[in-house]
């Protein structure tokens, strides 16, 4: 009976339709799928980046550091490594300890050196403002190209996080650790023409187009065991941002130890996340999401950078961030 059923003409065109649905919607998973890219596939770009095992590898800070995001003083010159491969953003500024140290247990094979992070006072130099504030370090990109590169290189940036014994994280619910990059897009604005609206009356409004750049990336959010919420430490992975600005929640890091972090970016103009713990190179397994932020259509990448955030207070230290290995990588065909 059921057999017979299945070919009356309306359960097969209810059939069909299902099955076009499906064909389609499979269709559209296949193009995502084909179209991502993995972090660190393709060629290597060798000048910029760094593996920090050089042993006489300095950071020169140039104190004070900038804060033009708050009071709009760059205080240049800014700070910048030994190599001029890593470097202070003028916008938050630098955070207070940036040094080689040696590579924890756990990391890349062969890694002698890593470089550490961590700030105390990340708001404007001298004034401590009690919220929430955050330091940037930002990896040379352009100056060392000449310029940013257009997405449809599909560039990628992979790093290698490590996460310290919960004992040491600042005793803070909330984001404590961003990897991020600067993308650029072409954002076309309306805007009111007093000459046409003296000559020809109503509200007249022509299109401008400008460069906007933007800023997606992972967050590393912990959750306090002394916040009176969580009974036990944990972290979790947070990736700014989705498609309206909000941030997308990743996987949960009961944890602590190495983790590998990588962005891609591909000639569509979207954002892949890509994250596993350990340092084993990046797979399509790890794939955590596929954005479009903001709603912006990605068009160059300019730089991939790192934030250190803390309570701003005068007197309580971040959690001290070691990273090793931040690569650029350029896809092949």
């Amino acid at each position: 009976m059921l057999f017979r059923n299945l070919f009356q003409p309306g359960v097969i065109r209810r059939l069909s339709l299902c099955a076009l649905v499906a064909l389609v919607g499979a269709g559209t998973v296949a193009a995502q799928f084909r179209a991502r890219v993995v972090p660190g596939r393709g060629q290597k770009v060798e000048q910029v980046g760094d593996d920090f095992e050089a042993e006489d590898w300095e950071y020169y800070p140039n104190a004070p550091k900038s804060s033009t995001n708050l009071d709009k003083q760059d205080r240049l010159p800014s700070g910048i490594s030994k190599n001029q491969r890593i470097y202070e953003s003028t916008y938050r500024g630098q955070p207070d300890i940036v040094k080689r140290v040696e590579t924890p247990p756990g990391g890349l094979p062969g890694s002698r050196g890593a470089m550490l992070i961590q700030s105390t006072l990340t708001g404007v130099p001298g004034y401590v403002s009690r919220k929430q504030q955050q330091d940037d370090l930002l990896v040379n990109v352009t100056t060392i190209l000449g310029g940013p590169i257009a997405v449809s290189q599909t560039p990628s940036c992979v790093v290698r996080v490590y996460l310290p014994p919960w004992e040491q994280w600042e005793r803070r619910t909330g984001s404590h650790f961003g990897f991020r990059a600067e993308l650029e897009t072409t954002k076309v604005e309306t805007a009111k023409t007093a000459w046409r609206r003296m000559f020809r009356g109503g509200e007249p409004r022509e299109q401008q187009s400008k460069v906007e750049a933007y800023w997606p990336g992972f967050f590393i959010q912990f959750h306090s065991k002394h916040d009176g919420q969580h009974t036990e430490d944990s972290a979790m992975l947070l990736m700014r941002a989705g498609s309206r600005g909000e941030e997308v929640p990743g996987p949960m890091i009961t944890e602590p130890g190495w983790w590998t972090l990588g962005m891609s970016f591909t000639g569509d103009g979207l954002v892949h996340y890509y994250a596993h713990a350990g340092v084993e190179p990046l797979t399509e397994k790890d794939h955590i999401s596929t954005q479009k932020p903001y709603g912006y259509t990605a068009q160059r990448m300019t730089t991939f950078f790192f934030n250190v955030v803390n309570v701003d207070d005068g007197r309580t230290i971040s959690t001290p961030w070691i990273i090793d290995d931040p690569m650029l990588y350029l896809r092949t065909r």
